[in-house]
């Protein structure tokens, strides 16, 4: 079985400040790095075994299903019913994982916290 890659440097540096939010600490996960909530996971960045980077994050039923038939690079995870992936590579719209993760860490959060952030419209 191929080994998983690290992380690169530059998409924790990328991903670091987007998910600066209240409470969201970052700290290894079984391969990769992840953002909780308490704890809950936000956000988990991988590498897979075909040598190509993830994300995972949350959404709301309705998006799932929507992700889901958008295709590559996006893709609906096999476990977890509201758990969305997105393949990290040179065409990574940042600007829209943002407000993935930003909706992503407003359905973990708890309601008090989630209530602090301007989600986007």
């Amino acid at each position: 079985m191929p080994d998983r890659p690290d992380v690169p440097d530059e998409y924790l540096a990328r991903l670091r400040p987007l998910l600066a939010f209240p409470e969201c600490a970052e700290e290894s996960a079984w391969t990769g790095v992840r953002w909780r909530v308490r704890h809950a996971t936000v956000a988990h960045v991988f590498g897979g075994e075909d040598q190509r980077f993830r994300i995972m994050f949350r959404a709301e039923p309705q998006e799932v299903a929507a992700f889901e038939h958008l295709g590559a690079p996006y893709f609906k995870a096999s476990w977890g019913e509201d758990v969305v992936g997105l393949l990290l590579d040179d065409g990574t719209d940042w600007d829209e994982l943002a407000e993935l993760l930003t909706d992503s860490y407003c359905v973990q959060a708890p309601q008090q916290l989630a209530a602090r952030i301007d989600r986007p419209a």
